[in-house]
């Protein structure tokens, strides 16, 4: 099987070559560091499948999923990301892509993924591995979770301002923008102020390019 592996950081495609060369029976036969270079790659080596990562310089993964379906329709793709996100996974596999896999994944799952995707088993099937965590917040009502002055705070929070800034715009105390935040992230499962930023767009919470868009 002739792989071809998408992601910007070389140490990881280099790790990711070694675990499926070691497994036998496959070929990695090009690694890309952006999306761009992913579809002209896979346009010219023609792989079976190409494992893509969500966040990388240039176009957004959506650019790249479309142009891959265009450029190499025979080629299978396989997200790998840190975003253990179902609501992101949602759409990438609405878009083409065959499995969607978190970073965490083993590499069992990794060889599973591509080894299922590379049989056509028609559009219906798709492979999908995120955390219990990822699922839960799912489960929770999140387009009706936040307020409309929590969708302001969390709007500014992905304009970079500071708490300070936010509450100078929103004209209220530092301390409630804290307390706005506090409750966003516990509504969104998130961790930190770049996990509920990029949870929110992705789930159409507020507006804004979301995780693999260009530019993210």
């Amino acid at each position: 099987m002739r792989i071809l592996i998408a992601d910007d950081h070389t140490l990881f495609r280099e790790g990711v070559t070694e675990i499926l060369t070691a497994a036998g029976g496959v070929e990695v036969v090009g690694q890309a560091h952006s999306g761009e270079d992913a579809c002209r790659k896979a346009a010219a080596l023609h792989p079976d499948v190409v494992v893509l990562d969500v966040e990388m310089p240039g176009q957004g993964v959506r650019e790249t999923l479309a142009r891959l379906r265009r450029d190499a329709p025979h080629s299978r793709v396989v997200v790998l990301t840190m975003h253990d996100d179902v609501v992101l996974a949602r759409e990438l596999l609405s878009l083409g892509a065959g499995a969607y896999l978190v970073k965490g994944s083993s590499r069992h799952e990794l060889l599973s993924a591509i080894h299922s995707v590379r049989v056509d088993r028609g559009p219906g099937h798709v492979i999908l591995s995120v955390s219990q965590q990822g699922l839960d917040r799912v489960e929770a009502p999140q387009g009706e979770a936040l307020s409309t002055r929590e969708r302001e705070v969390l709007t500014l929070a992905a304009e970079a301002l500071s708490n300070a800034q936010i509450a100078r715009r929103l004209s209220i105390a530092e301390g409630t923008v804290k307390r706005h935040l506090r409750n966003i992230y516990g509504k969104l499962g998130a961790v930190s102020r770049l996990d509920a930023v990029n949870k929110a767009k992705a789930a159409a919470l507020i507006s804004g390019p979301r995780p693999g868009d260009a530019g993210s």
